[in-house]
């Protein structure tokens, strides 16, 4: 086997290179016919993302070169113009490169879980396409094994790193369960609607979005429940919010002092908790001065976010250890597999040859009018001893000359096998019974 990983990534090309490679889903399964019709690729996966585009193959005597021409060629490239942002890895390299990314060792952001999901989706598009067979499935199942230890053994996913989802991590920590809570949110933008996403994963129990433009507010509401308001109805609704995640792109304050001290009378003081990610902010200083309010800001979160990021970085030093073990445990266990294969499949071939040669004098004697009964027994006894004649007579040497090895090799391929068959008789004959 030559295992072939080759691509490009946010690491190694700017966003202008990986446009060029990036492989629509309709694209993806052209490209996966044209690597097994024109002998390219025995098997072939074709991952690609906004930061990377992968190719995992196996070759059986291609040379890597030719898929980079093909690169080039499918999508009209100039010959050879994108070949320094390429990486190439080999083998094992190969499966320690593509255990790493699912395990999002390899991402934009340290540890992220998404990219899973979609290596998930690019192994499945390939095996429906018959682009995958008996090594690369082998190698994704070890491969998704490997990603859920990670994700199981160590704490590389567990510390948010981005502004939205450290804001919700923040008010759960603050809450605990957030299911009797209302969110109130400040603006309708990416930020937001991430904020928003997250709260709903998180079980919010009430959302309320609030933005200059209503119809924005309205857009995002359809999609994740809740209702939407306008910046002027804030304060009506003001004291019904436990948590208020602001991030609009107003110049001055929206939430003022005397805004949040009404709102805190009609809660007779049941604290508010309020995160400002807008950069100038929208929630006046002051207003964290009162006893029953929480005031964070971006800044915070951002040392939050910085000491999260410390925290996959010696999370991310364990999964490497993960990652090496596993490749070099799939490695073994594919040279094993490779060293073994072709003896099974002669040894297979020198049975079948004994049972066609001994069925076929059977039924030549049947048909010259021989004894049914008689000619069954002989068939079974002479195909018994046929069979058996090569193993028994090597073990007999073996015996002879002391090769202790290759008697107790004997014992456990030939005699726990049987054991196995009668375990297996004794339960059928067991059930029958019953």
């Amino acid at each position: 086997m030559k295992l072939l990983v080759l691509g490009v990534n946010h690491e190694t090309a700017p966003v202008d290179i990986r446009e060029k490679v990036s492989f629509s889903p309709t694209q993806v399964q052209e490209a996966l016919s044209e690597l097994k019709s024109q002998g390219l690729a025995n098997e072939s996966v074709i991952l690609s993302t906004c930061n990377r585009t992968e190719i995992y193959a196996t070759l059986k005597s291609q040379s890597p070169e030719k898929i980079r021409t093909w690169l080039h060629n499918y999508f009209e490239l100039e010959e050879s113009s994108i070949n320094d942002f390429l990486y190439e890895y080999g083998d094992i390299e190969a499966i320690k490169h593509m255990m790493r990314v699912s395990s999002g060792l390899n991402s934009l952001v340290l540890g992220e879980p998404q990219i899973l999901g979609q290596i998930k989706d690019a192994y499945n598009l390939a095996h429906k396409s018959d682009n995958v067979h008996q090594t690369l499935d082998s190698l994704f199942q070890y491969i998704f094994k490997t990603a859920k230890q990670v994700r199981t053994d160590t704490a590389i996913g567990s510390s948010p790193v981005s502004v939205a989802f450290s804001a919700v991590a923040l008010s759960k920590q603050f809450f605990g369960k957030l299911e009797n809570q209302t969110a109130l949110l400040l603006g309708a933008g990416e930020t937001v609607e991430l904020v928003a996403r997250h709260l709903k994963e998180s079980h919010i129990g009430k959302l309320i979005i609030a933005n200059r433009t209503l119809s924005k507010a309205h857009q995002l509401t359809e999609s994740l429940g809740g209702y939407a308001i306008s910046l002027h109805e804030i304060d009506d609704h003001l004291h019904e919010a436990d948590i208020i995640i602001a991030s609009t792109a107003s110049p001055t304050p929206i939430l003022k002092t005397d805004m949040v001290a009404n709102a805190l009378k009609k809660r007779r003081n049941k604290p508010m908790f309020m995160i400002d990610i807008a950069v100038p902010r929208d929630i006046e200083p002051a207003i964290g001065e009162f006893s029953d309010t929480y005031l964070y800001t971006v800044d915070d979160l951002q040392e939050i976010i910085e000491e999260n990021k410390r925290s996959r970085k010696d999370a991310a030093l364990e999964a490497e250890e993960i990652v090496d073990l596993q490749a070099e445990s799939f490695m073994a266990q594919y040279q094993a597999t490779q060293q073994i294969g072709p003896i099974i499949q002669q040894y297979r071939q020198q049975a079948y040859a004994l049972k066609d040669h001994a069925l076929q004098d059977a039924l030549h004697h049947l048909d010259n009018g021989g004894n049914p009964k008689e000619l069954l027994t002989k068939l079974a006894n002479q195909l018994t001893n046929k069979i058996l004649h090569t193993p028994t007579t090597n073990l007999h040497h073996a015996g002879l000359s002391g090769q202790k090895e290759v008697v107790q090799a004997a014992e456990k391929i030939l005699l726990t096998q049987q054991s196995d068959a009668g375990d297996s008789s004794e339960n059928e004959n067991t059930h029958s019974t019953s």
